[in-house]
C-alpha cells in the first residue's frame, strides 16, 4: 500500500531522460519512491495512506548543498567591515568561545534553515575550515548529530584535525570557568573515530560522517623537510582511515597549485574526495580532476570566488563532476541554494561575457543529481526515481514573481528562492508542509541561538565586531584597513 501519494503538480524529475511531467504521480512507500509518472497513467492497488495535494505546485528532488560549515550560523555578518576580522574572530569563537551549548543551538538554526529553504542533503565542515575545526573532544560532533536526528535532513558531517603545528590550542568551558587545553594530532584523530564509531550510519542512515584534511597551498607557505614529511604521514592517516571506514573524504579551500600538492605530493584525491572553492585551477590541475575522478564543490557566493575564479565550464567539459556549495551561511551568505545556483549563473557568464554559459539545466543539475552523484549517492538521491529514497520538494508557484506558469526549470532557476519551498519530504516522512514544521518550535530555537551567541562573543571580548564600521554609508568603497 502506498504511504504517501504526491498527485496533480509538475514534476521535474531530474531522471535520466530529464523528464517534466505535468500533472504528474510521486508515489512513496517507506523511505523509498516506488512510481514517477502522469496522473493519467497511474494506477493504484488501493487508496494511499496520505495525499498531498500539489497543484500549483513543482515537485522535484530535494537540493543538496555540497559544501557549509558548522558555527557560521551564529557568527554571521560578524567582522566583515575593512578590517578583515572575520576569520580570527571565526577561529577565537570555534577553539575558543564556544561550547556544547554553542554547538547545539547553531545546529537547531542552520539545520532548520535549510529544511525550511528545501536542501534535504548538506555537507558540513564541523567548524570554519582547517584552522579551527572543533576536534578537541568528540561531545561538541555529538551535539550536531543529535540536531541532525531532530531536524530530519541528511547530513555529511565533516571532522578532521586542524591545521598544524600541533599540538593544537582548545578551550572548554564549565558554566563560566574557562579551562585552556592543548589536543595532539593523534588525540583530534581519536575524537574523529570516536565520531564515526557512535554516529555514521545512524538516524535512519541519514548521518553521514566523512573526514576532512587541510589544505596545504605551496606558493603561500613554504614547508621544511621535516614539516613535509610530518603531512605526508598526517595526510596519510587520515585518508586511510576514511577509505577503512569508506567515507567521503573532502578538503576545504583549494586554489592554484594547491590540487598539484594534493596529488603529487599526498597521493590523496580519488572518486570519494570533495574539494571545495577550487579557484584559480591551471589546465594541469583540471586534468588531474578528470583523471583521478575527483568531485567539485564550487562555492559561488563566496569571498574565495571574488578573489578568482572557479573555472567550472572548463570542468565540466573535462568531465569532472561539479556541485554548488552555500559555504554556509558566514560572513555573508545564506543556506538558500536557489541563490546560489543564480550566483552559479551569472558568475561564469559575468566571466565570459557571454549569457550562454552555464544553461539553468545545468545548475539544476549541479545542486541535484550532480550533487549526488559528488557524494557517490547517485543511485540513492538526486533524482526522483522508483526505487530512489524519497527526498521531494514541493515549491509553490503560484505567486507573482513565478507566473506565468510555463517553462519550469526556468522558473526555478531562475526566479524562485528559498521562501517558495512549500513542502519537505526526506526518507519519506514529511518534516514540513505549508511551510510549518511540526514538532519543531521555531521560536525556542531562535533564543537558543541568541543567547549562545551573545554568550560567546562576552568570553572572547568580541562584541565591539557588532558595531557598523567606518566607511560603512557613502563610500564605493571600504577604506583601507
Amino acid at each position: 500500500m502506498t504511504d504517501l501519494l504526491i498527485t496533480g503538480g509538475t514534476i521535474i524529475t531530474m531522471d535520466p531522460n530529464r523528464r517534466v511531467i505535468d500533472d504528474g504521480v510521486v508515489a512513496i512507500e517507506n523511505d523509498r519512491i516506488v512510481g514517477v509518472a502522469p496522473k493519467s497513467d497511474y494506477q493504484a492497488d488501493s487508496p494511499p495512506a496520505e495525499t498531498i495535494d500539489a497543484t500549483g505546485m513543482v515537485v522535484m528532488p530535494g537540493l543538496i548543498d555540497g559544501h557549509g560549515h558548522a558555527g557560521h550560523g551564529l557568527i554571521k555578518t560578524l567582522g566583515t567591515g575593512p578590517s578583515g576580522g572575520w576569520y580570527p574572530a571565526c577561529e577565537a569563537i570555534y577553539a575558543e568561545g564556544s561550547d556544547e551549548q554553542f554547538w547545539h543551538a547553531e545546529a537547531m538554526l542552520t539545520l532548520l534553515e535549510r529544511l525550511k529553504f528545501g536542501t534535504t542533503t548538506g555537507v558540513t565542515f564541523f567548524g570554519g575550515g582547517d584552522s579551527v575545526m572543533r576536534v578537541d573532544d568528540p561531545v561538541y560532533g555529538a551535539q550536531r548529530c543529535q540536531a541532525i536526528e531532530k531536524i530530519g535532513i541528511r547530513e555529511f558531517l565533516a571532522v578532521g584535525p586542524r591545521k598544524g603545528p600541533f599540538p593544537s590550542k582548545f578551550a572548554q568551558w564549565d558554566g563560566n570557568t574557562k579551562k585552556d587545553i592543548e589536543v595532539s594530532f593523534v588525540q583530534q584523530m581519536d575524537t574523529c573515530q570516536t565520531l564515526i564509531d557512535q554516529w555514521h550510519g545512524k538516524a535512519d542512515g541519514r548521518i553521514n560522517m566523512s573526514l576532512a584534511y587541510p589544505v596545504h597551498t605551496p606558493k603561500q607557505n613554504a614547508l621544511s623537510a621535516a614539516e613535509s614529511a610530518e603531512m605526508k604521514e598526517q595526510a596519510r592517516a587520515v585518508r586511510d582511515m576514511s577509505k577503512r571506514h569508506s567515507l567521503l573524504f573532502t578538503q576545504d579551500g583549494h586554489s592554484r597549485g594547491s590540487v598539484k600538492f594534493a596529488h603529487e605530493e599526498l597521493d590523496i584525491l580519488g572518486p570519494d574526495a570533495l574539494l571545495s572553492h577550487s579557484t584559480g585551477l591551471t589546465d594541469e590541475e583540471i586534468a588531474i580532476c578528470a583523471e583521478t575522478d575527483t568531485r567539485i564543490s564550487h562555492n559561488p557566493s563566496s569571498n574565495f570566488s571574488v578573489t578568482a575564479r572557479c573555472p567550472v565550464p572548463e570542468l565540466l567539459d573535462a568531465g569532472v563532476t561539479v556541485c554548488i556549495g552555500s559555504d554556509g551561511t558566514a560572513p555573508d551568505r545564506s543556506y538558500d541554494m536557489f541563490r546560489h545556483m543564480f550566483h552559479c549563473m551569472h558568475y561564469q557568464r559575468t566571466h565570459y561575457h557571454d549569457a550562454n554559459y552555464i544553461p539553468p539545466g545545468k545548475a539544476l543539475e549541479m545542486v541535484t543529481i550532480d550533487s549526488a552523484r559528488a557524494l557517490g549517492m547517485e543511485d540513492e538521491i538526486g533524482s526522483l526515481e522508483a526505487g530512489k529514497k524519497a527526498d521531494v520538494i514541493l515549491v509553490d508557484m503560484q505567486k507573482p514573481h513565478l507566473y506565468p506558469m510555463n517553462m519550469p526549470v526556468h522558473r526555478i532557476t531562475y526566479f524562485a528562492n528559498g521562501n517558495d519551498v512549500d513542502t519537505v519530504v526526506v526518507n519519506g516522512k514529511i518534516l514540513m508542509r505549508n511551510r510549518q514544521v511540526p514538532g519543531i518550535d521555531e521560536s525556542e530555537i531562535l533564543d537558543l541561538a541568541q543567547r549562545a551567541t551573545d554568550k560567546a562573543l562576552e568570553r572572547t571580548g568580541l562584541r565591539h565586531m557588532l558595531e557598523i564600521p567606518d566607511g560603512f554609508w557613502g563610500q564605493s568603497k571600504y577604506p583601507e584597513s
